[in-house]
């Protein structure tokens, strides 16, 4: 069975063809309007979100699918009186495919070991492949072929986004360049770096860290960055850390660094005056609602392939 928990579930050549999936839904949407129909995806959502399941849901109406959203705050999985085991069993003998927002890396893995039906990461503490595939896409729409672009992420990049762009960028033949504290607590899991070090070796591209914010945007084609408050982090840390990550805000001049042709990504939600200014995201080398758009295109991608794939091996 056919998953995407992380982004290295395909090949390099794969997520290429994904993209070019992807492009081709957005533009032809009437070609597809059939893709899903009469499967079911169940949403699993124990972390709160918006346009993760609104993306889903709308995805699978306009390809004439259903979605259920199920929150785990109400059911037996999160009471602790279902196990992840028994769940995924017996959900995958109803519905086509699950789709997953968790805290744990550790649950999605499991529930895609037991599944009978594609499993798809909507985000875990570890990796959100959804989100780098929708980036991907947008990256494509403004520059044509990834391979030999520049991308700097800049801020906290202990997270699931920084480690799913790493890995994804330079499967696409991306420059990765992370500007971030040299606190470990604060850089990318070295496990990754080394795996994104490895992947970069076999398509052409690098994967850097810097500790300097101008440095790291230099000379790149996107600037990009993610909130400094994720959802698991208490209210109480947020004045430590904005003294921290502050040197790393994406403002002006950052972008000027980059250059005038670059871009500027946020894969929301934002806080203006934080990760970067207003100034930056409202202004016109901003593409974060663009990105926004494509999580619901590059998702109808994931799940077209991963029903394909089904119907094959049938």
């Amino acid at each position: 069975m056919k998953h995407f928990v992380s982004i290295t579930d395909f090949s390099p050549k794969e997520l290429g063809e994904l993209l070019e999936l992807a492009a081709d839904i957005k533009a032809q949407p009437e070609a597809y309007r059939a893709a899903a129909g009469q499967k079911v995806l169940l949403m699993i959502f124990e972390k709160p979100s918006l346009r993760t399941r609104v993306s889903f849901e709308t995805g699978m109406a306009h390809m004439g699918g259903h979605a259920i959203y199920y929150n785990t705050a109400t059911s037996p999985l999160g009471a602790g009186k279902e196990t992840v085991h028994d769940t995924i069993k017996t959900v995958s003998r109803y519905v086509d495919l699950v789709m997953a927002r968790l805290f744990d890396h550790a649950h999605l893995v499991e529930m895609a070991e037991h599944s009978s039906v594609p499993v798809i990461n909507g985000l875990t503490n570890y990796s959100h492949p959804c989100q780098i595939v929708a980036d991907l896409l947008t990256m494509r729409e403004r520059f044509g072929a990834l391979a030999g672009r520049t991308l700097c992420y800049q801020g906290d990049s202990n997270n699931n986004v920084t480690h799913s762009l790493m890995l994804g960028g330079v499967m696409s033949g991306m420059n990765i360049r992370i500007g971030c504290p040299a606190d470990a607590a604060f850089a990318p899991d070295p496990e990754v770096l080394v795996r994104a070090r490895k992947i970069g070796a076999e398509t052409g591209a690098s994967c850097e860290v810097f500790h300097d914010a101008r440095e790291a945007a230099d000379g790149s084609d996107v600037v990009y960055t993610d909130s400094w408050m994720s959802y698991h982090i208490p209210k109480e840390e947020q004045a430590s850390r904005h003294a921290i990550l502050q040197p790393y805000q994406v403002n002006d001049a950052v972008m000027d660094a980059a250059g005038g042709d670059a871009v500027f990504m946020n894969c929301l939600p934002a806080n203006r005056g934080f990760e970067q200014t207003a100034s930056v995201i409202d202004g016109p080398q901003s593409v974060v609602f663009d990105q926004a758009e494509n999580r619901m295109h590059g998702q109808n991608a994931v799940m077209v392939t991963l029903l394909r794939a089904v119907g094959e091996k049938r």
